[in-house]
């Protein structure tokens, strides 16, 4: 018979803790619910030892025992110049330019104007200051085709030549700078015999032969989202602060070494400059495409001619050139004659100028690079005309403050003026035609620059405005040939009066 309920047993089983009067079962009952039991504690050991604390006399990590005046400025200036570097490396590699290869591009640049700081440092007794005595016309003469016979030789023989170079650009970099610390040797070995001018006249040379290949190589770099005016006004910006640098550097060299020292140490830079035109990426050296500009009316017809606005814009900078070039040289020797031969004195007084010119192309280039011009063609007639003023005013009001004023702006019209010619250039030309056009607007730029020197070193140098007046009036045709152009005339003809206006190719000039 089956029962409906469960089974009770009649006997329940009995442990020797029930017989223990204290027993409670609900004590020791399990909870299903109830969470596990803590493990046990380890057993106590050895109590662990404290950290010892610091000693008064013991220093942070990364600090000199001891510190003293000198263990801390150490340490605040590898501080600063860590902070240096980086900051260096970052705009330096800004914007892509790491990827693209014009971060090689300016480290070549640099050292460019770093090897050409240091000979102007070296050959200044020599060379520059020496030719600025009326007495001596030889010398006059001498420094004279110095400076004219490089770009005399540049523009219709090695600028074409380096304009048609297909393949070994790079090397062609490399091979100007080794051979201009081969020069800087051979100068530094014959410093007192005549061996000493032909030697610098081949350094001027590869000099503005690099300039040349550097124009037409900078188009193959070029970062995608910046401008070539931006560009080139980095590789400007990097090179004046590379020029002061190592020419600070090539003086100190020269006080404890003299002028043979200082050629040394140029040439030493000259080959670094070599190692990295090697590091300039491959694909420079592509050219498939390329189609070279003409600046003039030729029957080539496989050139491209340039339109009314690039001429315009050389014209411009022609005029700001000229006013540069001269002021370099003629000041050099108006402060020769009036210093008396106080060297502390004509030190101080072309610093002056050169620091006046040196913030003016900083702020040309700065400004130019972060503006946009709708009608680039204004402001290079704008600047042709700021230059001339200065002129006129430095002539009517001579002496060293006005000089420092018309290189300040002076320097500040060329720097605006190149930036609207790069810019220009990369508006209205093909991308086949770019690294061409670069290449020989280069060239006319520093034939300008040469004249302007050329006629610093013939007028006379007995005062300001002389000089002065000649250079107003020079500039101010220039000025009138930019402005006619820009309405289709020209005072020249068949340099800019019926070039056409062509087709932009690209976003207003920025």
């Amino acid at each position: 018979m089956a029962r409906d309920d469960p089974y009770e047993p009649t006997v329940r089983r009995r442990y020797p803790w029930h017989d223990d009067p204290d027993y409670d079962p609900h004590q020791y009952r399990r909870d299903p619910n109830a969470a596990p039991p803590d493990p046990a504690p380890p057993p106590p050991g050895p109590a662990p030892e404290p950290e010892p604390e610091p000693r008064p006399d013991q220093a942070p990590p990364g600090m000199p025992k001891k510190l003293t005046v000198t263990r801390v400025a150490g340490m605040r200036t590898r501080q600063l110049t860590g902070r240096a570097v980086n900051t260096f490396k970052r705009a330096a590699h800004a914007d892509g330019a790491d990827r693209s290869g014009l971060t090689s591009l300016t480290y070549a640049s640099m050292m460019d104007y770093a090897v050409d700081a240091a000979v102007a440092v070296a050959l200044a007794n020599t060379l520059f200051f020496a030719a600025a005595t009326a007495e001596s016309k030889t010398n006059v003469a001498l420094y004279l085709l110095i400076t004219v016979a490089p770009f005399a030789v540049v523009a219709p023989v090695i600028g074409p030549l380096l304009d048609r170079l297909q393949r070994g650009r790079r090397a062609a970099l490399a091979a100007a700078f080794v051979g201009r610390a081969a020069l800087c040797v051979v100068m530094a070995l014959n410093y007192e015999n005549w061996i000493l001018y032909p030697a610098a006249l081949g350094a001027m040379v590869l000099s503005k032969s690099f300039t040349v290949l550097k124009a037409a190589i900078t188009p193959r770099v070029l970062p995608e989202g910046i401008t070539l005016a931006t560009t080139n006004s980095r590789l400007t910006t990097f090179g004046l602060i590379a020029g002061g640098v190592f020419g600070g550097i090539a003086s100190g060299v020269a006080y404890f070494w003299g002028s043979p020292g200082a050629l040394y140490f140029t040439a030493a830079l000259g080959l670094a400059g070599a190692v990295l035109s090697a590091r300039i990426p491959k694909w420079v050296e592509v050219t498939s495409g390329e189609v070279p500009a003409r600046l003039r009316s030729t029957r080539k017809a496989k050139r491209a001619r340039v339109g009314r606005s690039v001429l315009v814009a050389l014209w411009g900078n022609a005029g700001a050139r000229l006013l540069t070039g001269f002021l370099t040289l003629f000041v050099a020797f108006v402060v020769k004659q009036q210093a008396e031969g106080d060297a502390t004195r004509q030190l101080f007084l072309i610093g002056i100028i050169g620091a006046a010119a040196g913030a003016g192309s900083f702020l040309g280039n700065g400004v130019g690079s972060r503006l946009r011009f709708e009608r680039p063609e204004i402001m290079i007639v704008c600047c042709v005309a700021a230059a001339c003023a200065v002129s006129v005013v430095a002539a009517v009001f001579p002496g060293i403050a006005t000089a420092a004023i018309v290189g300040l702006v002076g320097a500040t019209a060329s720097a605006l003026a190149k930036v609207c010619l790069d810019g220009v250039i990369q508006r209205d030309l093909p991308e086949e035609s770019r690294a061409s056009a670069f290449g020989r607007s280069e060239t006319v730029l520093q034939l300008a620059w040469v004249f302007g020197g050329a006629l610093g070193v013939l007028l006379p140098h007995s005062t300001f405005w002389i000089g002065f007046c000649v250079i107003a009036s020079v500039v101010g045709v220039v000025g009138v040939q930019t402005w006619l152009v820009t309405r289709g005339r020209s005072l020249v003809p068949g340099l800019g009066g019926k070039a056409p206006v062509l087709e932009r190719q690209s976003a207003p000039v920025a």
